[in-house]
């Protein structure tokens, strides 16, 4: 395994979009917080409506820019 968080977000599409990655597997596209919080949740980061501190995450990986970084 490389030495990188199981999950990348890349840096904004010219519509602003995200893609997300999770352990080298597209997710989806992000368009913001929430959506990232989305995929985490779905690929078992979190249980339920658990937050996920998108800011203080060893797991997550911003290329790019930051998590408030949309266009």
């Amino acid at each position: 395994m490389s030495g990188h968080p199981p999950v990348i977000v890349y840096p904004p599409s010219a519509n602003g979009a995200r893609r997300v990655t999770v352990r080298g597997r597209i997710v989806g596209l992000a368009r913001g917080r929430g959506d990232v919080a989305a995929f985490l949740r779905e690929a078992g980061f979190a249980e339920g409506v658990e937050e996920i501190d998108l800011d203080r995450s060893e797991s997550v990986e911003w290329r790019g820019g930051d998590l408030d970084t949309w266009r």
